[in-house]
């Protein structure tokens, strides 16, 4: 057991995070050999299983639950010691580990190529996906979503252009069909539905001088990507519920039109959230400190 390591504890929680051998070794920059090799010298010295494996899946064992379990926390302090001793380098360095919705992933892209070419040391990864995760037992920095959806314990640092939904269609289906004039004049059948990353249906969320109104969509089309339901839209299936930003050049260049704008109101825009901590990294500063500077710019511009 003396031998297992920090690596060797590592690798557990990548395992344990990504569901499988191959996709922790490409995480950790290693092989898969090699991988299954350490964690089999670290289950030998343990005495116990810790991963059920069969062909086609992995899974922890009840004694591998439990361990990870009781390493996670202890993992966390160590790596917040290493950045500590880290931070004290004057040139930002490293890797920093973003997680945020596709739209979300879009908005902060320009502040992240710039942080690259500022600071040639750093690293970003960003992933982006439609589930809220929780950053810190998924090993991210920092996560960016809608303002309302941030956890609470996490500190939040408002990205300054707000959000407003658009509700369109194409010119072709208009033709063919009434054009709506308030939320009422929808057909429900007409609208293609949106699950949302947790599973529900979204009811299209309207708003006019204090009254609001929600509609349930039940078009015959039920889609989870924006990419998706706005190809939908301009193929003619019918009616689209979108983040403006996702169909604003469509709107622009007449392939779909707008309804229903005096309903759709300003809403609260992305922010970017983290855990606190009392000794950031230097990238880790530094990035936050250009969001802030990219915050104050699109509000006194705004």
């Amino acid at each position: 057991m003396q031998d297992a390591g920090l690596k060797g504890l590592e690798a557990v929680l990548a395992i344990a995070r990504r569901g499988s051998f191959r996709a922790a070794a490409l995480e950790l920059g290693m092989s898969t050999t090699a991988l299954s090799h350490a964690i089999g010298r670290l289950e030998a010295g343990l005495g116990v299983r810790l991963f059920n494996r069969t062909t086609r899946s992995v899974s922890l064992s009840d004694a591998g639950r439990d361990f990870v379990a009781r390493i996670a926390p202890a993992l966390a302090e160590i790596r917040g010691a290493m950045e500590g001793a880290r931070s004290q380098r004057e040139t930002p360095s490293g890797l920093l580990r973003i997680n945020a919705s596709v739209q979300a992933g879009r908005e902060i892209a320009p502040v992240m190529l710039e942080f690259l070419r500022r600071y040639p040391e750093m690293q970003v990864d960003l992933v982006t996906e439609g589930r809220l995760v929780d950053i810190v037992a998924e090993g991210f920095d920092l996560g960016i979503r809608p303002a309302d959806l941030v956890p609470r314990d996490m500190i939040a640092l408002p990205l300054g252009k707000p959000q407003r939904h658009a509700v369109v269609a194409a010119p072709a289906w208009l033709a063919a069909h009434p054009t709506p004039l308030t939320p009422v004049d929808l057909s429900p059948g007409d609208c293609i539905r949106v699950r949302l990353p947790n599973g529900a249906l979204l009811r299209w969320p309207f708003e006019r001088d204090g009254e609001q109104v929600q509609v349930e969509a039940r078009g015959r089309l039920t889609l989870d990507e924006a990419a998706i339901a706005r190809a939908a839209v301009l193929d003619g299936a019918g009616i689209g519920f979108f983040i403006e930003q996702s169909v604003a050049e469509d709107i622009a260049a007449g392939r779909l039109i707008r309804l229903l704008e005096d309903w759709t109101p300003p809403r609260p825009g992305f922010s970017l959230y983290y855990p606190g901590r009392r000794n950031p990294s230097a990238g880790f500063a530094a990035f936050l400190a250009m969001v802030r500077e990219k915050a104050a710019q699109l509000a006194s511009h705004g």
